[in-house]
Parts: C-alpha cells; structure tokens; sequence
C-alpha cells in the first residue's frame, strides 16, 4: 500500500507548549561630551532615529543639560545597529560622540 495516498491517513495529534513573548526591549543613549556640536548631535537623530527636527532638538537639550539622552527603545539588533550607526558618522566627522545601549 502506498504510504501518500489519501486512504492511508493516520491521525497524529501534536502538542506543543511554546510560550510567545515579546521581544526585549533596548534604549539607545547619547552622552554629552565637550567636542560634538549640537548640531551634528541634531543631524544624527534626525538621519539614524528619524526624529524631526523639534524631537531632536529637545533630545540634544536632554544630551547637554543632563548628560545623557534617550534616542528610543528597540529591539536588540535594531538597537545594536543604531549604536553602530552613530559611532561610525561621529567617528567619520571627527566627533567622539559616545552612544550606547541599555536594557529598557
């Protein structure tokens, strides 16, 4: 008897208990330093975190008043590549621009 055929069905009962959760989540931070401008602070949030002008000034203000500001929370390589992102531009125009991440 050929095992494809339709008549030759056998009931199979699988069980699986897999629990789905979200993602965990990362903030992306910038610190303030003596030597970035504010201004390519601003760039940088509105090219890597696509904030508008108004978002990303209100950022920077956070950056250079209190030392450190949020970016946004992502996923783990979102946020990965973003930290990646910004430390390549700062690097590329002279700035030593620090950005990292935590967990949110």
């Amino acid at each position: 008897m050929n095992p494809f055929l339709p008549e030759t069905k056998e009931d199979t009962h699988v069980r699986s208990h897999h629990e789905v959760s979200e993602p965990s989540m990362y903030k992306v931070l910038l610190h303030n330093d003596d030597y970035t401008t504010m201004e390519f602070v601003v760039q940088v949030l509105m090219q890597v975190f696509h904030k508008s002008a108004e978002a990303a000034t209100r950022i920077m203000l956070n950056v250079h008043q209190r030392g450190v500001g949020v970016c946004g929370h992502y996923t783990y390589e979102v946020a990965e590549t973003k930290v990646e992102t910004v430390i390549r531009m700062a690097r590329e125009s002279g700035h030593p621009l620090k950005c990292t991440m935590e967990k949110a």
